[in-house]
Parts: structure tokens; C-alpha cells; sequence
């Protein structure tokens, strides 16, 4: 077929991450396409949450097991020695095997239904609505009446020179190293940099990390910031204020890099971890129509609807928030959308929780404590920290303590002195992700603060326990 012989379809979604999500039954009446150049399951399932969060998990495990003598258990001696680490390849084994079965069957199950055509190849707009797909078959045009655009983002590599001349990688590719190397480099200190500066450490990699703000996390509240900067200082490298100049292959294959201070440091490898960008900027936006920012980054109004009528976007294609329950949340919203035309839902993007799978842990909802006072709120702030709960005294968490026992934490909530309503909450420790949820509830749905910790019961001693007293904390400072 030629590319000026188009196929049309009443429905075609560009990316299967998320995307995927949208086609079910309903759509049986209507020809659709799917088109996808990678595994089905998007950056979540191949190359983020899910396979991170396996390696999280075995890294905790590994980190626990150096614990065991401050808590009075042995786990594994060798020649009197603590010891503690991975078998990588049985790991990794285990991890892909999982993801990628995950990936085939759900491309397995598209291609099974008879009113899907799946397409593997990259699409790029030609006209409104009218798509060119490179395959290895060579190019196929589409025509549609529904365009759903959910092609994701990628890694950044910054343009620091020598960087591409040196062995390096991004969250994409390090997932699948064959090995681990003796050292590594992580260049960044957000959420995806810390999390696997955190996996290779505890699997045994000597890291250094590599962040131009004061603290890691910095888009985090600033006590969350700095107490996660004092816990990962005292498992590995952290150096602060500081960012890459330039990079150097050596005669051995290992990377030699020159920070912006004047210190050199070598390495087996680099992990570039310094930001993701939408993929908005490979679809030529332009040629159909599709309105977007210098970054590629989509726009769409509060219905995920682009600048065109029938060309819809979602995730990381359009959110500034690039995490899949934002995603998973646009895709229902679409998927309504387009079987109910005449009866519109809205995505609400005003209260996207966040969790950093780090240790210590980090979750977080609405505005850190700078973000308030920057926007003049009449702020009641309470803490709470986790080694002053019966839990936390099992776990020996002691918030000025960064020894191997384990790193402390606490809970942070905030609360407009006017409405007495939670604007912000922030939880760092063991269990962060979980315990959030309850916080996550009250702001979303505007509950007042007096009476929330006292309407239930909270199970004793358990870890809620700390979310139970920070609350009761708060009604306090809003007395």
C-alpha cells in the first residue's frame, strides 16, 4: 500500500502504555488501530514503576539484612562477617521475565480482537487526523475520526560535552544491564535518580550522586529534602551544589568527569537521570493541527481535549505531572469522553499525590510548607515524627539517627487557619506511600481537619498511629 492510500478507522490510539487502557468491549462497533513501536505496557511496566519498584524491593531486602544486628538478629555470617547483597542476574532474570510476559500478552490480547488492527511502527501526523505509521513493512497512512495521542516521554540527556562519547545510560536502558558495574554515577537527584541511586547502592554498587540543588528531592518539601540528602550521604556518595562539565572515554572504556567545582571523578559507568520530556516533538504536532509547547508537551483543556476536534491526549503526552496514575486517571476520563460525546467528565489534576520508592520512603499531597507561605495562607504546620509512636519504637526510627538502624522519619501536615482544611501533607519514612492515602482522601474531598483523627478508630500499635497523633497535632495548632 502506498502512503497515499489511507486506511480509515473510527478510532486510533498512538501509544500502548496507558493507551491501551482505553479499548474495551464498547468499542466492538467501531474499527480501530492501535499503533505502538515499542512493548506494549509503556514506560510503566518495561521501563518504570514496576520493574523499579521490583529492584526497590530487593534492594530493601538486601539493606534490612545489615540491620539485623542493631535489632539483635543475625541473618548471615561469613568468615564472622555480616553479609549482605544480590545475585543480579537472578534478579534481573526475574524482573524481565515478569515484565515482558506482561508486555507480549497484552499485545498478544490486542491482536486477538477483531476489531483491532495493532500496527508496530512510529506515527507522525501528515494532516489533521491523518497519520503516517513507519513500519517494516514500509509506511501505512491512517485516517481516523478519533485520534488519542499517548505516546509517553523519554529520559533527557543533557548536551554536556563528551557525555554521549562515555558509557552511560538512562532509567530506560539500566533495567536491563547484563552486569553490575564496580561504580556508577548517577547524575541527578529527583525522584528517578534517587530511587535508583538507592537500588544500586543496596545491591552493592559504589554510587556517587551527582545534584545541582542544595538538597536531593527538591521539588519535595524542604525538611522531606534534606533528611533524605543525610540518609542517602550515609549509604552513599551525595554531593550537592554541584553538576557535570564535560566527560571523557578513557583508553580503558570507563568514563572520566569533570564536575563544575573542578573535582574529577572516574567511572564505570554513568546513569543520566537529570528529567524526562514529552514525546510530543517526534509526532511533527505541527502538520496536524496539534497546538503544543517548545518541549512538545500538548495542550489539551480540562476534557483531554487537544486544538483539534477529534484528537485527544493523555499522560505524559500532556500532564506535567508524568506519573502513570495520572495517566491511568486521563484515560479514563478519554475513554468516557468518547463513548458519551454529549456528556463530558473533566479530569481534576488538584491534588496528585506523589511517592518516592527511596529509603527512607517519601510520599506527598498538595502544597509543601514554601509553596503556602509563598502564597500568603494563614498556616497552622504540625509534625509528628515516627520514633515517637509505639511503631516506631520497633523499628528503632529515630529522626536525628542515620545509622545503620535505619533512617527516621515523620509526618508533615498543613492546614489554612481560615478554612481548616488540609493544603498539604507529607509523609517520609517507613510506609510512606500507604500512609498517605488516608491524607490524600481528606484533601480531595475537602474534609476539615477538626474531628478527622478523633471519627475513627486507629489500629494500636501500628504505623497509622502517626498519621493518627500529626493530625491531632494540627487540630491543636488550629485551636
Amino acid at each position: 500500500m502506498s502512503a497515499q492510500d489511507a486506511t480509515h478507522y473510527d478510532l486510533v490510539v498512538v501509544g500502548a502504555g496507558s493507551g491501551n487502557t482505553i479499548v474495551d468491549d464498547r468499542f466492538s462497533h467501531l474499527r480501530v488501530a492501535i499503533v505502538e513501536r515499542g512493548p506494549f505496557g509503556g514506560t510503566c511496566v518495561n521501563r518504570g514503576c514496576i520493574p523499579s519498584k521490583m529492584y526497590v524491593h530487593a534492594a530493601e531486602l538486601a539493606t534490612s539484612a545489615l540491620r539485623g544486628p542493631a535489632l539483635g538478629v543475625a541473618t548471615g555470617l561469613e568468615n564472622g562477617a555480616l553479609q549482605a547483597g544480590a545475585r543480579w542476574s537472578q534478579l534481573r532474570e526475574r524482573v524481565l521475565g515478569r515484565i515482558d510476559q506482561v508486555a507480549a500478552d497484552g499485545e498478544e490480547y490486542r491482536r486477538g480482537l477483531d476489531f483491532v488492527d495493532v500496527l508496530t511502527g512510529t506515527a507522525r501526523f501528515t494532516g489533521p487526523r491523518r497519520l503516517v505509521v513507519e513500519t517494516e513493512e514500509g509506511e501505512r497512512t491512517l485516517t481516523a475520526d478519533q485520534v488519542v495521542l499517548a505516546t509517553g516521554s523519554r529520559p533527557v540527556v543533557p548536551d554536556v560535552p563528551g557525555l554521549h562519547d562515555v558509557p552511560h545510560l538512562t532509567s530506560d536502558t539500566v533495567m536491563r544491564l547484563e552486569e553490575l558495574p564496580r561504580r556508577i554515577v548517577v547524575l541527578g537527584g529527583g525522584y528517578v535518580g534517587t530511587e535508583l541511586a538507592h537500588v544500586l547502592s543496596g545491591l552493592g554498587v559504589a554510587v556517587l550522586q551527582v545534584e545541582g540543588e542544595d538538597r536531593l528531592l527538591s521539588n519535595q518539601d524542604r525538611e522531606v529534602g534534606e533528611l533524605v540528602s543525610r540518609a542517602a550521604a550515609q549509604r552513599w556518595e551525595v554531593r550537592l551544589g554541584v553538576r557535570l562539565a564535560e566527560a571523557h572515554r578513557t583508553p580503558d572504556g570507563s568514563a572520566e568527569l569533570r564536575l563544575d567545582d573542578g573535582s574529577v571523578v572516574h567511572t564505570d559507568l554513568v546513569l543520566v537521570a537529570v528529567g524526562r520530556r514529552p514525546n510530543g516533538d517526534q509526532l511533527d504536532l505541527d502538520a496536524g493541527g496539534v497546538a503544543a509547547d517548545d518541549t512538545g508537551l500538548i495542550e489539551v483543556d480540562e476534557h483531554q481535549r487537544t486544538s483539534v476536534e477529534g484528537v485527544w491526549a493523555l499522560g505524559d503526552a500532556s500532564s506535567t505531572q508524568p506519573l502513570k496514575h495520572v495517566a491511568n486517571q486521563d484515560a479514563r476520563v478519554v475513554q468516557h469522553n468518547l463513548l458519551h460525546p454529549d456528556d463530558l467528565v473533566v479530569s481534576d489534576h488538584r491534588h496528585v499525590p506523589n511517592a518516592v520508592f527511596t529509603e527512607p520512603q517519601v510520599a506527598a499531597v498538595g502544597l509543601t510548607e514554601e509553596q503556602a507561605r509563598e502564597q500568603g495562607l494563614d498556616l497552622a504546620v504540625a509534625r509528628q515524627d515516627v520514633a515517637d509512636t509505639a511503631y516506631g519504637w520497633a523499628l528503632q526510627a529515630d529522626p536525628d539517627d542515620d545509622a545503620p538502624s535505619g533512617p527516621g522519619g515523620f509526618v508533615k501536615l498543613l492546614a489554612d487557619r481560615s478554612t481548616g482544611l488540609l493544603v498539604g501533607a507529607h509523609v517520609v519514612g517507613p510506609m510512606a506511600a500507604t500512609l498517605i492515602q488516608p491524607l490524600i482522601q481528606a484533601i480531595s474531598n475537602d474534609v476539615a481537619v477538626r474531628g478527622l483523627a478523633r471519627s475513627q478508630y486507629w489500629i494500636h500499635p501500628a504505623p497509622t498511629e502517626v498519621v493518627e497523633t500529626a493530625l491531632l497535632a494540627l487540630e491543636e495548632e488550629l485551636s
